[in-house]
């Protein structure tokens, strides 16, 4: 009878030990780097939201990854010529009707499958989810999963005042210096409308998306080591004292390159 409770003793401790061990290791768990390629893109990755609070259903986003990488790149691939037929009798609608598409193409279908992906200073993986990722490489790589002609490597390695010269001429750019937070978002609501936009900062680069005249940071984080999406205001990286933004879904003549499939020159400097 001692030895059974003896048994049964050294059964509970080794239990515990292992569901404490469980708990220990779940962030091993969660972004472990899958090599096997067996289903590259169909892992299904909780959006990372740095804030709680933020209501997808009050977004209007998607938060969660939905369907094959793949076969979203390619479909984007696949829906250029409706846009490209649509332009040459009506540029003005080909244009807007791209802006709403590539909007939501990007936010809704391509960035949930990036949330989680880990972050590197030293990151260049192409699928989402397997290997690490640097902040300018999210935004480049994203944007050539988006179906922009452009040369991710490249893009990724420069400055972001550099970067944003890619998607827009420098004359349209908009850059504030040593701004407060409250500042920067009066002044930016001023001049842009609900979209998605490319900002560099001092030692950073990532999205913002304008919703309500609210401010989303959508980025790779060196912070909190991965893909996220939060509130700029609250946001460790997006604290700066240069801000450069370039237009994205509301830039006509960028969409108007997405629609031939202009080729996106990265300037040296």
């Amino acid at each position: 009878m001692t030895h059974c409770k003896y048994i049964l003793i050294c059964g509970h401790f080794i239990l515990f030990i292992l569901i404490f061990s469980c708990k220990d290791s779940k962030s091993s768990v969660l972004f472990v780097e899958d090599i096997s390629e067996k289903k590259p893109y169909e892992s299904v990755v909780e959006a990372e939201t740095k804030d709680d609070f933020l209501d997808s259903l009050k977004l209007n986003i998607n938060f969660k990854p939905s369907g094959n990488y793949s076969n979203i790149k390619k479909g984007i691939v696949g829906d250029r010529g409706y846009f490209k037929n649509l332009y040459e009798s009506n540029s003005s609608k080909a244009i807007d009707s791209a802006s709403n598409y590539l909007y939501s193409k990007l936010i809704n279908d391509i960035v949930p499958f990036w949330y989680g992906t880990p972050w590197d200073f030293n990151g260049y993986t192409n699928i989402p989810n397997q290997g690490e990722i640097a902040c300018g490489y999210f935004v480049s790589t994203t944007l050539k999963h988006l179906g922009f002609n452009l040369n991710r490597y490249r893009m990724a390695q420069k400055a972001g005042l550099t970067e944003a010269k890619v998607l827009q001429a420098k004359t349209a750019l908009k850059i504030f210096s040593n701004v407060s937070f409250s500042v920067l978002k009066t002044k930016l609501n001023l001049v842009y409308k609900d979209g998605i936009y490319f900002v560099g900062l001092d030692n950073h680069v990532g999205y913002v998306l304008i919703k309500d005249k609210e401010l989303y940071f959508l980025h790779a984080s060196y912070y909190d080591d991965k893909v996220l999406i939060e509130l700029a205001e609250t946001s460790p990286c997006f604290a700066s004292n240069l801000y450069v933004f370039a237009e994205i879904t509301t830039n006509k003549e960028l969409m108007k390159r997405w629609i031939f499939n202009d080729i996106l020159v990265v300037p040296k400097s």
